[in-house]
């Protein structure tokens, strides 16, 4: 397993950390849930992360079934290209995608944990249509002939790093209380108004990443 390959990897979790819908969610929870609050969120981002890595979990795990014969299907020139088109209109189209669109996020309809579990897999389902980097990394370790042993953990640090920052907004809130209301309010405001700018941010870089992977085999 190269350094490259974990750079890229790494580079492309610190993108999932830019997700609008998961930190918006944690910051409304934590505006307006007063009671068991901790474990409410909790279960939320379990359920978030658990899904995501089930989902990591079954590609990976389909792929390392036939890995010999799709890292030469992928290391040849037609799916290079493949790649390389594919970057490019993503590339192409982070610069047409509406920055200023507004983005409903969604809320539970009850206090319950169920609530929760339900509001959890609502957001990954809302999230993993443009998880572009998620299956960007996950393309890049099926096609690197990495062993069960190697993945596996680059693949929990994956989830992990991806809602670290709700648990760091979490942290700050448990340790400041009151401080936090009006910074929560003011990024809640934020989020809302500018998701558009982080998911055409996303859908760049990640282009960017599939057209440079790709021109070594062109």
């Amino acid at each position: 397993m190269s350094y490259e390959l974990l750079l890229m990897v790494g580079g492309l979790a610190l993108l999932d950390m830019l997700s609008p819908t998961i930190l918006g969610v944690t910051v409304y929870l934590l505006i307006t849930e007063k009671e068991r609050l901790s474990s409410r969120l909790m279960v939320y981002l379990a359920t978030v992360a658990v899904s995501y890595f089930l989902v990591g979990l079954a590609f990976m795990a389909g792929m390392d079934m036939f890995m010999d014969g799709f890292a030469s299907i992928f290391q040849n020139r037609t799916m290079s290209w493949l790649m390389l088109i594919i970057g490019v209109i993503l590339f192409i189209a982070s610069f047409y995608y509406p920055k200023s669109k507004k983005k409903d996020l969604p809320r539970p309809k009850s206090k319950t944990q169920t609530s929760m579990i339900v509001l959890g897999f609502t957001t990954f389902l809302i999230e993993a249509g443009a998880a572009f980097p998620y299956f960007a990394a996950i393309g890049l370790m099926a096609t690197s002939n990495l062993a069960v042993f190697q993945w596996l953990p680059i693949l929990v640090g994956y989830n992990f790093i991806m809602v670290l920052p709700p648990l760091i907004v979490f942290t700050l809130h448990v340790l400041l209380g009151r401080l936090m209301q009006r910074p929560l309010e003011r990024l809640q405001i934020k989020l809302s108004k500018h998701s558009g700018s982080a998911i055409s941010w996303v859908m760049c870089i990640v282009g960017l990443i599939l057209i440079f992977n790709s021109l070594d085999y062109l």
